[in-house]
């Protein structure tokens, strides 16, 4: 699943690691958000739409598509 995740948080001058604490994660699960290698959960997802203040949709895209 691709994603706008480290576009966004580069835009506020967030390291991995502060997104992590912020969604409550590890840094791991951040970079590997990032990189494609873990989708997120749905409980998830809609935190990290609610942090950015975005939909899912505009924050994840489906590679299908």
């Amino acid at each position: 699943m691709k994603n706008r995740l480290k576009v966004l948080r580069a835009e506020r001058d967030w390291s991995q690691g502060d997104l992590a604490e912020r969604l409550g994660v590890s840094r791991q699960s951040v970079n590997a958000l990032e990189t494609g290698k873990y989708d997120p959960s749905l409980p998830l997802a809609f935190k990290i739409a609610r942090l950015f203040g975005l939909s899912i949709e505009e924050i994840f895209q489906d590679e299908a598509v």
